[in-house]
């Protein structure tokens, strides 16, 4: 748990008693690889913590086509923030791409927190500004203007993802085709 503090004080800094409140609703738990952590049209229950492994998140379409849209690694911070927001059930899932271990806490055991003490709040605000606004929109222009290619030398230059990705959830980040994704690679090692 120790990591889990460590890394939201890197957002914002938490007092001893909102620490102790926020540890008292998390517990641990171990996901196998290839385990929903979360099923598209699910509610979210949980907000996760990872402290190992790598878990991808994906949206499938009416062919059972599936696109990765993020891939978490260790020290993230991991949900379907957007379910749990409008409360809704998720468009995406979350699956183990590796065998994980987490820290997870009840979504509605946080939200409580948060409303009641301001540094949780500005923890959660501070992680948001950061990570689906600013780290998100340079993706998001990225997908809209960059080629494949482009994208693809991208994502090679966070090696340590990268390494542990299989190509047909490269293929499907990129959103081409496995036959594709070959091409890029084949006209990259001319």
């Amino acid at each position: 748990m120790e990591e889990l503090i460590k890394q939201i004080n890197i957002y914002y800094p938490l007092s001893d008693e909102s620490i102790s409140l926020l540890l008292n609703i998390c517990s641990e738990e171990k996901f196998e690889k290839n385990t929903l952590l979360l099923e598209e049209g699910m509610m979210s229950r949980y907000y996760y913590f990872l402290k190992s492994g790598l878990i991808g998140y994906y949206n499938t379409d009416e062919n059972g086509n599936t696109a990765y849209k993020i891939f978490f690694e260790e020290n993230s911070f991991v949900a379907s923030t957007s379910a749990v927001i409008t409360h809704e059930p998720s468009k995406f899932s979350m699956i183990a791409l590796e065998d994980c271990e987490v820290i997870k806490y009840p979504v509605n055991a946080y939200r409580e927190l948060f409303h009641q003490h301001l540094d949780i709040a500005l923890f959660q605000i501070h992680y948001l500004e950061k990570n689906w606004v600013v780290k998100k929109e340079p993706l998001e222009i990225s997908l809209k203007y960059e080629t494949a290619k482009t994208r693809y030398l991208a994502l090679m230059e966070n090696q340590s993802l990268f390494k542990r990705l299989k190509q047909h959830h490269i293929a499907s980040y990129l959103g081409v085709t496995p036959t594709q994704l070959s091409r890029i690679r084949k006209e990259l090692n001319q």
